[in-house]
């Protein structure tokens, strides 16, 4: 099976290179990693500082009530991306009073802000084998 950068499932995702040499790709993380942190707080200001992960390979930026904002990478491609929140603690507030229709609504309405954003790349396709395919944004087919 081939391999591309990770993502949540379901999530809003915008795509970028860390174009930096080999020797200065951790710097060139962590200006992205400050800019989308910069840019969605000023974007979508009820987003607010948050360390963590889901899974092993998307880790968590930012959080609201409704949703997790993060990256995830993979040999220089970068996803940022923005997912209803899926941790324990908003699924016990999500059964006491539901959050979930809220959270897909704020998400369907923050969608082309969010890729307009942090999209440089728009996923084309994938093969069979699980690699994908990306063009340049407001590049002709």
């Amino acid at each position: 099976m081939g391999r591309s950068v990770s993502y949540p499932s379901g999530a809003i995702a915008a795509f970028r290179l860390i174009d930096e040499p080999e020797d200065e790709w951790d710097w060139g993380y962590k200006c992205l990693v400050d800019d989308v942190i910069d840019t969605a707080r000023s974007l979508f200001p009820s987003l607010e500082p948050f360390d963590g992960w889901r899974d092993h390979e998307d880790r968590i930026l930012l959080r609201n009530a409704f949703s997790d904002c993060g990256i995830s990478t993979y040999c220089g491609l970068a996803a940022i991306w923005l997912v209803e929140r899926e941790d324990a603690q908003y699924r016990e507030a999500d059964s006491r009073q539901a959050r979930s229709g809220c959270a897909r609504q704020w998400l369907a309405q923050v969608s082309d802000r969010f890729t307009k954003a942090f999209g440089d790349l728009r996923l084309v396709g994938r093969f069979s084998n699980g690699d994908a395919i990306f063009e340049r944004v407001g590049s002709s087919p």
